[in-house]
């Protein structure tokens, strides 16, 4: 029977979606009239789109994202030192194409995690791959592999995605062996793939982060060179949401800056 043989050839090429739109799309077009090659457009271009989907997905969780929040939640207004103009910019994801680095300075709580995440997710979305750390789980894992010998493989395994997120660099300061190897990601990953890089400390400062002036030197070169900074100077979201419920004393921080 037709059907039949058509079920198996869907089963042979591999084709998820079709089987579950064929009957629709056949009596759609024996209603229509549909030429033959329009209705054979269709039913493959569902089963790409299906297929795009899937993968999206997949690579969504692999990404290991901390939650999912896009650039258009942003609030921009309450940040203002953040120009919405360059973060639309690297929305078009040239930064991508071009191997480039987006690194977000500013204190805790001014939204540069949401702005990282936001770019993974436009990223994702548009069928590029990322993955997502803390540069504390880094740390974890720089030291592990170190002693079980495998740091040259999770090197390598770094440099897969199209996009590298390195969340809250500068909370931790790194031994000198851990920040040679972070050394080596950044370096192993430079003009092959872009990073995200989110820290609370200035450039000045990664010397003591690193612990090594000259190699926190070596990286922001690597970093730095292909690159878009973005300084937030604004107010914690943090705060913004305790003062909303009433929990924020903004006369105690005030007490605490004159002494």
């Amino acid at each position: 029977m037709l059907i039949e043989r058509l079920k198996s050839a869907f089963d042979e090429l591999g084709f998820i979606h079709i089987p579950q739109i064929y009957d629709h799309l056949a009596e759609e077009a024996s209603k229509g009239s549909i030429p033959y090659l329009e209705f054979l457009d269709k039913l493959l271009w569902a089963e790409i789109d299906a297929k795009q989907q899937r993968a999206i997905k997949t690579n969504m969780k692999l990404a290991k994202l901390p939650y999912v929040k896009t650039i258009e939640e942003f609030e921009f207004d309450f940040q203002p030192s953040v120009d919405e103009r360059r973060i639309k910019e690297l929305m078009t994801l040239a930064f991508v194409n071009r191997s480039e680095n987006v690194i977000l300075l500013g204190p805790p709580g001014v939204g540069k995690t949401h702005l990282a995440v936001g770019l993974a997710v436009h990223a994702l979305k548009n069928r590029h791959t990322a993955y997502f750390l803390s540069a504390h789980e880094l740390i974890g894992i720089i030291k592990d592999n170190i002693r079980s010998g495998r740091i040259s493989r999770k090197i390598k395994t770094l440099q897969k995605p199209d996009v590298l997120i390195i969340d809250e660099v500068g909370y931790q300061a790194m031994e000198a062996e851990v920040a040679h190897y972070f050394f080596q990601i950044v370096s192993e990953r430079y003009e092959k793939g872009s990073i995200i890089l989110t820290s609370n400390k200035s450039y000045g400062q990664w010397g003591e982060v690193f612990g090594d002036h000259v190699v926190a030197t070596a990286i922001l070169d690597r970093l730095l060179h292909h690159s878009t900074t973005i300084n937030i100077k604004g107010d914690s979201y943090r705060i913004k949401e305790k003062k909303k419920a009433g929990f924020y004393d903004s006369s105690k921080i005030s007490d605490q800056q004159k002494r």
